[in-house]
């Protein structure tokens, strides 16, 4: 008898978190994923073969895997923060002794005939982390320096690993992640001025001191037309893809420059050109709109949060989902210097994907335990 209602309490406990989970935000990143296809679709001449079908089978398999993940307490999760901060930083360094060198950069782990990219893990054990360190403070503690010296200890490790690959661009987003966090958890405003105040003068040095490649790129953001057929060719061509779609696009299949083969990495990095020759003004405003109401969704969970580690997480994940837009579209638009940043949830890859889709399940889990009391904190 006894074990019969432990059973119908528990049936009714994952019943009621299974309706807590904001299904909305799940069929908005259906949504995106959808786009991803039929993007991925057209980048490979009109066949769902090879990018289209694994993006989707990636996408149901992170959709698995995020609902699991959301049932899970977030006070499991919790537990678990700096674990997943050490074995990001651990997979950081293992990448730099034995990963897969590829395009002049060592950012790869062949594991099992599969290829992830640890930087993508560490920005969410990095979230975890410093939500962990965060939201047992009290408003005096934050204020004291000697405080935040250890999370900023936790930020410049995986950033200064990151630089090693090199990868300029998910270093600046895991250095970004930081801040925002930091300055969700009430750090205050004029600590951030400090910091920046010599970064003016750090960045000449800086710019001595990039691979050429990385010189290369913020000399062709500069100035593309001064080397159109070398370094400059990817911008180029990109922003004349986005031009020639105008207001509705020159058609699904139709697009010139992507399947003239004259738009370079069209199914990864410079997937959002494809959507905005083919679909033009209107097809891109569309996408760009169900991006930002994913991340105001994310922000919302966290807003609604009750307690700081859930706020934190919330606020670092929609962070990091805006980051890799935002960077991706300025990047092909020519408005940054290009960078290897995927579009989440519509570029061809996997590691970006199935980090993506994990970061969310810890959103949905958020969600879900909302109201939870985490024990032992400075402000009880």
């Amino acid at each position: 008898m006894i074990e019969q209602r432990l059973w119908l309490k528990s049936s009714h406990d994952l019943t009621g978190k299974i309706f807590r989970v904001n299904w909305l935000f799940v069929l908005l990143l259906c949504a995106l994923a959808t786009v991803g296809y039929v993007a991925l679709y057209s980048a490979a001449g009109g066949s769902p073969e090879p990018y289209a079908t694994r993006h989707i089978v990636r996408f149901a398999f992170g959709l698995l895997i995020m609902v699991c993940i959301a049932l899970v307490d977030i006070r499991i999760i919790a537990r678990f923060s700096w674990v997943a901060y050490a074995g990001g930083v651990a997979l950081l360094i293992l990448v730099l002794k034995i990963g897969h060198v590829g395009k002049g950069a060592q950012r790869w782990l062949d594991l099992g005939g599969q290829q992830i990219q640890p930087s993508e893990l560490m920005k969410l054990g990095l979230i975890l982390a410093l939500a962990a360190w965060f939201h047992r403070a009290s408003w005096e503690r934050i204020g004291n320096p000697l405080f935040l010296l250890p999370p900023l200890i936790a930020v410049l490790i995986p950033v200064g690993l990151i630089l090693k690959e090199p990868n300029l661009g998910t270093a600046m987003i895991t250095l970004m992640l930081g801040g925002v966090i930091f300055f969700a958890a009430g750090v205050r405003w004029w600590k951030f001025i400090l910091v920046l105040l010599p970064v003016p003068f750090v960045a000449r040095y800086a710019y001595q001191h990039l691979h050429d490649y990385q010189r290369a790129r913020i000399d062709t953001f500069l100035n593309p037309e001064s080397d159109p057929l070398g370094a400059g060719y990817n911008i180029i061509q990109s922003k004349i893809a986005l031009g020639s779609g105008g207001t509705w696009g020159k058609g699904f299949l139709q697009g010139t420059q992507g399947h003239l083969d004259f738009l370079p990495e069209k199914q990864t990095d410079f997937i959002f050109t494809m959507i905005g020759e083919e679909f033009g003004l209107v097809g891109a405003v569309a996408v760009i709109t169900l991006l930002i109401l994913i991340t105001w969704g994310a922000l919302l969970v966290g807003l609604r949060c009750k307690h700081q580690y859930g706020r934190l997480v919330a606020f670092g994940i929609a962070c990091n989902f805006f980051f890799y837009c935002f960077v991706n579209i300025a990047m092909v638009m020519g408005v940054i210097p290009v960078g290897g940043v995927p579009l989440p949830l519509i570029s061809h890859g996997g590691s970006a994907m199935i980090t993506m889709m994990v970061s969310f399940g810890i959103l949905m889990s958020v969600q879900v335990h909302r109201d939870v009391e985490f024990a032992n904190t400075d402000n009880d």
